[in-house]
């Protein structure tokens, strides 16, 4: 956060452990009683980063949450079980954060893949509210914290654990900016596969109220040289956003092994917001067509970083952190160490400074 020490870092976990069962849409959640949280991390003196704060994520009252899907009615939801094979119930409360930013009064937004919504949370780690996507907000009414209905309805046709991956927040932190992890599955899953336009959006921090929405162009499937069985275009994803300036974000654009960062400025694509591509009676979607043939800019992107350049970037990166004028620090998403990943931290110089 701006006004923080230079060695003062914020993470935050996902929904917990989880394993993928035989059927698609189902977890199993072998620790059922994790509760999402918030860290503060520290570079010491040793040379090491600590974790020296863990702030639970709880409902209005106290109570933390967990991490089980919501029950969605107006929109696709899975299943969860424990590890005995025994269902667990759906949570209207339940998150899966992805992405989080601190604001100077010490509160938190945090990206909810679930939703997908952003969730905005006090520094004691209590729900202040949640915004979530018109038409969904009847299907949380049970929930013990604020729901508020904001974000487009067509964000409904998300693919399962393809919400929002990332979030940022301008210099003087009125607006937010919330990026999809993936295309939608707008009007089908076909669709979504062979997708390369992602939704990014600019909301007023204090309204929840979206005053942009933008589409950024995912790079082929091929060009993710390090993974080599990456053969389709869905997976290549986004994982996070952190803004450097007023409208000035940096994009991490990931398989597995490989991730690449782009610089893209609001002002280089077209609005779409309240448009007909907001619209899920439009046909073709925009999931379906070629952006220049419907005159549709996207986001020009500027490479900062590739992977595949560089030996020491570890896999899975899904979190970045700017220190002006030309220092990354990024963190990979070890999943709890369930296939033996460690959590790694790096510092990282870029060849020029931010513009």
């Amino acid at each position: 956060m701006p006004g923080d020490p230079e060695n003062v870092f914020y993470s935050v976990t996902d929904r917990g452990p989880n394993i993928d069962r035989d059927e698609s849409t189902a977890k199993t959640f072998p620790q059922p009683d994790f509760a999402p949280s918030i860290q503060r991390i520290e570079l010491g003196s040793d040379g090491k980063f600590h974790v020296v704060l863990m702030i639970h994520i709880c409902d209005a009252v106290g109570r933390p949450i967990t991490g089980f899907p919501n029950p969605l009615k107006n929109a696709r939801t899975e299943l969860a079980f424990d590890k005995f094979g025994v269902r667990l119930p759906l949570d209207p409360n339940g998150l899966d954060t992805e992405g989080l930013v601190r604001l100077s009064d010490g509160t938190f937004w945090l990206a909810d893949e679930y939703g997908p919504s952003l969730v905005h949370v006090a520094s004691d780690g209590r729900i202040i509210e949640r915004l979530v996507l018109f038409g969904i907000e009847v299907d949380l009414a049970n929930a013990s914290y604020r729901i508020r209905a904001a974000l487009p309805a067509i964000l409904a046709r998300r693919h399962l654990n393809r919400g929002f991956e990332g979030i940022a927040v301008s210099p003087d932190e009125r607006f937010l900016y919330a990026m999809m992890q993936n295309p939608l599955a707008n009007p089908d899953v076909a669709a979504y596969k062979r997708a390369k336009a992602t939704r990014l959006f600019k909301i007023e921090a204090a309204t929840g109220k979206p005053v942009g929405e933008y589409v950024y162009e995912l790079e082929p499937h091929q060009a993710f040289t390090d993974d080599s069985d990456a053969n389709k275009q869905s997976d290549v994803r986004i994982s996070e956003l952190s803004a450097f300036g007023a409208d000035k974000l940096v994009v991490l654009e990931r398989v597995t092994h490989t991730t690449k960062l782009y610089a893209v400025n609001l002002s280089s694509g077209s609005n779409i917001l309240g448009t007909k591509w907001d619209d899920i009676s439009t046909m073709p979607s925009l999931e379906q067509v070629s952006l220049v043939s419907i005159g549709i800019k996207p986001l020009t992107k500027v490479k900062w970083l590739d992977s595949t350049e560089r030996d020491d970037i570890p896999s899975k990166i899904e979190g970045v952190a700017i220190i002006p004028p030309d220092t990354l620090v990024i963190i990979n998403d070890n999943d709890f160490g369930i296939e033996g990943a460690r959590t790694k931290i790096l510092r990282l110089k870029l060849p020029l400074p931010l513009v």
